[in-house]
């Protein structure tokens, strides 16, 4: 078998000369390099920058220079969690910013990626705790006491030590 290594020579593998399952064999052991540390913050990057378009796998791994899957298994590696989980769970911080400054639900989720209300509503629920309205409502109802009840917001122990509590 000529061209392939001492690692896949003799294995099931040894019979196939499909380029996708050699190059696998030989990645899945492959240390990170730089190169390839560069390569995935860039997508990483991409992702961060541009959450709030419709991208996908294709498009990020594109950005990366690697095929989807191979970007798929080297990202979760490095990150702990997959591309989709991580865009998902940056649209949702953005969400979450955006409806504590009192936007419109329908606007943060288009303004940050989701394309159905009803998706975007159920998984805010599911990740959250509570609905986006309801998030909304709550954040607005904590800065209005926080208006009025300033020190309930600050810690007590911060208050002791300069001596807030006696003014």
């Amino acid at each position: 078998m000529g061209g392939l290594s001492p690692e896949i020579e003799g294995t099931k593998w040894a019979g196939r000369l499909d380029y996708c399952i050699i190059f696998e064999v030989r990645t899945s052991r492959m240390e990170l390099t730089t190169d390839v540390y560069e390569r995935i913050v860039a997508a990483k990057l991409f992702m961060d920058e541009n959450y709030h378009e419709p991208i996908n796998l294709d498009g990020i791994s594109g950005q990366a220079c690697f095929s989807r899957f191979h970007f798929h298994r080297l990202f979760s590696r490095i990150y702990r969690k997959t591309p989709h989980q991580y865009l998902t769970r940056k649209r949702l911080d953005k969400a979450q910013e955006l409806l504590s400054q009192n936007k419109a639900v329908t606007d943060v989720c288009n303004e940050v990626g989701f394309e159905s209300i009803g998706s975007f509503s159920v998984l805010f629920k599911k990740e959250v705790g509570i609905g986006p309205q309801h998030y909304r409502n709550m954040q607005l109802m904590k800065k209005q006491q926080a208006k009025v009840q300033p020190k309930t917001f600050i810690p007590h122990c911060f208050i002791q030590s300069y001596n807030l509590d006696k003014k």
